[in-house]
């Protein structure tokens, strides 16, 4: 299945949490935190102006970000969690 977010809407999936400490201790499953990381999977047309142009998006397809903790949509297309947010709740890319 296809999914094209809508105006200034982004698709991104999260980057898969830590399993494990840097001091090698393995964490259980109820430790975890949700990843602040993302990868940008698709964007939509852009925010609509008073102009009536369509305003570009700062992120691109494929683009690591980090995203604020309890921003987006939660939606699972064919067994996998992805995120619908509007490009506001993007905090940072990654370089």
């Amino acid at each position: 299945m296809k999914v094209r977010p809508l105006g200034d809407k982004i698709l991104v999936k999260r980057v898969e949490a830590q399993t494990k400490t840097k001091s090698g201790i393995f964490l259980p499953e109820t430790a975890k935190e949700k990843p602040q990381e993302a990868q940008v999977i698709a964007v939509g047309d852009g925010k609509l102006l008073d102009s009536g142009q369509r305003a570009a998006f700062q992120v691109k397809k494929g683009d690591r970000i980090i995203i604020s903790k309890w921003g987006g949509t939660e939606i699972k297309i064919d067994g996998e969690e992805y995120l619908i947010m509007p490009e506001d709740d993007i905090l940072a890319v990654v370089e």
